[in-house]
């Protein structure tokens, strides 16, 4: 066959019949060729010398629906925002074995200490609270950014935890603000707005979305103020509002 490689070649020191895809005669160790031919495989499953390939270019897929141009998201890439909101509150939760509540929480009136709204959603109550709004966090802040981007998930957490935090220290004349429940929350409500959305508009797609289990779990964070006097209400609420209206905007949201 034309083209076909030969069966073997002849080493030029011994005179030994060898492969023709070594460098180096396996009897005599004379040197046969500079490298060994590249291999490829043709229809049949037979390997034959080839030139190396080129690797095809990878291109990012097209935008799909409810996707904001810009806030691309990637499903198999790790939620890094989500994980490190997560570390935080296990790190803020440890942090007070050391210093008390009152000196990183929103307690009181912030005065000039304005970095306390950004501090007391990592100061949770008790052990029991800090893990149902870490738990919240962690499954709907890593479905939105594998969804959305890392970015989403941090402007929903400020504008929900933060802001509600800011919320009550601007009404109230003693606020009094702990705890993850306000970003929690949002990050929930921002995630289910859409699929409940689109469950309406397409009521016969199948979505894979357990309803049930987001029910129980908004449930359980929703009621912590009666739980604990240190949990706000009034910054929960806000937080599920925010989180739902950014929910809106990701559901009017269409592909360019």
């Amino acid at each position: 066959m034309a083209g076909a490689p030969d069966l073997f070649v002849v080493c030029k020191n011994c005179g030994s019949e060898v492969s023709p895809y070594i460098t180096e005669c396996p009897y005599c160790g004379n040197r046969l060729r500079k490298r060994a031919p590249k291999i490829e495989r043709d229809a049949s499953g037979e390997s034959r010398p080839k030139e190396r390939r080129k690797a095809p270019k990878r291109s990012l897929p097209k935008l799909k629906s409810n996707e904001i141009p810009g806030l691309r998201g990637d499903e198999d890439r790790r939620p890094y925002v989500t994980i490190a909101l997560v570390a935080l509150g296990a790190i803020g939760f440890l942090v007070l074995a050391f210093v008390g509540r009152g000196d990183i929480a929103l307690v009181g009136p912030p005065g000039d200490q304005v970095w306390r709204i950004f501090t007391t959603p990592f100061v949770e109550v008790g052990a029991w609270s800090q893990l149902a709004t870490l738990l919240c966090v962690a499954i709907f802040g890593a479905l939105l950014e594998r969804r959305h981007g890392p970015f989403l998930v941090l402007f929903v957490w400020l504008l929900a935890a933060s802001g509600g935090a800011a919320l009550v220290a601007g009404l109230d004349s003693f606020p009094v603000v702990l705890g993850a429940n306000a970003g929690a929350l949002g990050l929930l409500a921002a995630w289910v707005v859409p699929v409940l959305l689109a469950r309406h508009a397409r009521p016969d797609e199948d979505d894979d979305a357990d309803l049930l289990g987001v029910l129980v779990i908004g449930v359980v964070v929703a009621a912590l103020p009666i739980a604990s006097p240190f949990t706000s209400a009034l910054a929960g609420a806000w937080g599920a509002v925010a989180g739902a209206l950014v929910g809106l905007v990701l559901a009017r949201a269409r592909p360019r």
